[in-house]
């Protein structure tokens, strides 16, 4: 009978890590039976960027969360709604966001503004490269993309810098899940 509470904690421990499942299992299922197209992987890597940009720009790891819920309506109207980008909006955004980042004085420590505007800079030029790749290479890009963006969110998570600790983990979940989804779906 004890084991229910304890299990209980440990689920409530482990949320952000569930959360990235389930958000990488319902992408992946919208990919495979083809309610989105797959640009969707592209504009999660954008996401992700986007979020730990923001956070570094806005100086507060805890507006990850609120970053991130604007990422997933952008996509989800971009999903919806056809001719609308959710890529572009992003990136004027962001670009807001530097020059934000910049007024307030956000240049140290190197490892927040400027080490998450360079990282956005790298994801936006993979973004623009896959869809110039033949099939499935622009997937398995992306794929990567994802994956290495796993292990950025791993590095922030052991050293709690940029993002809550929280965003960090549900982003292992979610790049590390929806990158292996990309690539067999990509591959099959």
């Amino acid at each position: 009978m004890a084991e229910a509470p304890r299990d209980a904690q440990r689920m409530l421990q482990i949320w952000p890590t569930i959360v990235g499942v389930v958000f990488a299992a319902a992408l992946i299922l919208i990919l495979y039976i083809g309610l989105a197209d797959t640009d969707i992987p592209g504009e999660v890597l954008i996401a992700a960027a986007f979020v730990y940009l923001g956070s570094a720009a806005l100086g507060h790891r805890a507006a990850a969360w609120p970053l991130f819920c604007a990422t997933f309506v952008l996509i989800g109207i971009g999903i919806a709604v056809e001719p609308f980008s959710p890529f572009w909006t992003m990136i004027v955004i962001v670009a807001a966001l530097v020059v934000y980042g910049l007024v307030r004085g956000r240049l140290q420590p190197t490892w927040g503004l400027p080490l998450q505007a360079v990282a956005m800079l790298v994801v936006i030029a993979l973004a623009l490269l896959v869809p110039v790749l033949p099939a499935p290479w622009g997937a398995v890009l992306v794929g990567t993309g994802l994956l290495l963006h796993a292990g950025w969110d791993v590095h922030h998570l052991r050293t709690r810098r940029v993002v809550a600790s929280t965003m960090a983990e549900f982003c292992v979940a979610l790049d590390t899940c929806l990158a292996v989804g990309v690539v067999v779906l990509a591959l099959r």
